[in-house]
């Protein structure tokens, strides 16, 4: 799939990840557990990483986001082009050299960002850089559409306990209806399973996750399975 000169993967397959769900008896421990899981997917092929771990500290995410993209950078050169996009802080992302910056609901507009990227500063890094942001209704979809997003995530599809805040799932006709109305990649999220997940990829959808990629022992078979049914 292509657009704004950007040529991406299908489907898209990402793991958000959450150390704060790794049993450890250490935020130390959490942090090197969360590389190996790092390095795991980018060597098992997954697309996407988004680093989402909201408490850490401004040094503490440039150094989380320094480590991960040197471990993917090695998978990299073995053949695996996986992408780290930070949640949230469009100064690291930009400093550290990610691929891009995912935003929520109240994070800097898709717009503001946008006119960011276009100042002489960031020229160099504005053709590749992805910008995305998470919808949770149509009109939000569509928005973020035209106003520059490169990608959204969508959801909950499913119930899942990360996503209760945002209200019941939003199931997969809306999921499918939103892939139909806008041309830029959708990801489902909220409560993907490897059941469930065909029928997001039926719907014309990306897959975006944090258990279903975190915690299952064999990671590359998983995404086989994904690729398979889609």
């Amino acid at each position: 799939m292509s657009h704004r000169g950007k040529t991406y993967p299908s489907p898209i397959l990402c793991y958000v990840t959450d150390r704060k769900s790794l049993a450890s008896v250490s935020d130390a421990v959490r942090r090197e557990s969360l590389l190996k899981r790092i390095t795991g997917a980018a060597a098992a092929g997954v697309d996407w990483i988004q680093l989402r771990e909201k408490d850490l500290t401004a040094k503490e995410f440039s150094s989380l986001a320094r480590e991960a993209l040197a471990q993917t950078g090695r998978a990299n050169r073995r053949g695996f082009p996986t992408q780290i996009l930070l949640n949230d802080r469009l100064d690291i992302a930009l400093s550290e050299r990610a691929a891009g910056v995912h935003l929520g609901e109240k994070s800097l507009p898709v717009r503001e960002v946008r006119k960011w990227l276009g100042a002489q500063a960031y020229r160099a890094v504005r053709g590749n850089f992805l910008v995305g942001v998470s919808c949770h209704s149509l009109e939000s979809a569509v928005s973020a559409t035209q106003s520059g997003a490169d990608y959204i995530f969508f959801g909950p599809v499913f119930a899942t306990p990360s996503k209760e805040g945002f209200g019941a799932p939003q199931g997969l006709p809306l999921l499918a209806e939103i892939c139909r109305s806008v041309d830029i990649p959708v990801l489902a999220i909220g409560g993907i399973t490897l059941k469930n997940a065909p029928a997001c990829l039926a719907a014309g959808a990306g897959i975006a996750a944090i258990r279903l990629f975190q915690e299952t022992a064999e990671l590359q078979s998983l995404v086989q399975a994904l690729r398979a049914r889609s």
